[in-house]
């Protein structure tokens, strides 16, 4: 999975509740941490960027990502729309054009 690259859209995965949402995200984040090959990146945008930021459950998560060298892609324009830009707490802000070189980059691309 070294050349993926992950797409987050929702307040965690699939369509139900919140809560569910961010339970699914966490197990998921979990068990990727126990993978041997992990993805170069996480894309986050539209409701995906509340996952980076304060009060999310999955901050820790994340950084354990982070540290183990995936790039935590956050779209500043989602950010900015929430009004959450003064509100990350893990990641790298950044544009739709790095989540798109990231993609380009990417031999597998997965939206979760």
């Amino acid at each position: 999975m070294k050349n993926s690259v992950i797409l987050v859209t929702n307040n965690g995965m699939g369509k139900a509740d919140e809560k569910l949402q961010q339970l699914l995200f966490s197990k998921y984040i979990e068990l990727l941490l126990q993978n041997e090959s992990l993805p170069a990146a996480l894309g986050l945008y539209t409701d995906g960027v509340k996952l980076v930021c304060e009060g999310s459950p999955v901050i820790e998560q994340l950084r354990g990502l982070e540290s183990e060298g995936v790039r935590l892609i956050i779209c500043s324009t989602c950010l900015a729309y929430f009004d959450l830009t003064e509100k990350v707490r893990v990641g790298i802000v950044g544009g739709m054009g790095d989540i798109i070189e990231a993609q380009m980059k990417a031999e597998k691309v997965i939206t979760i």
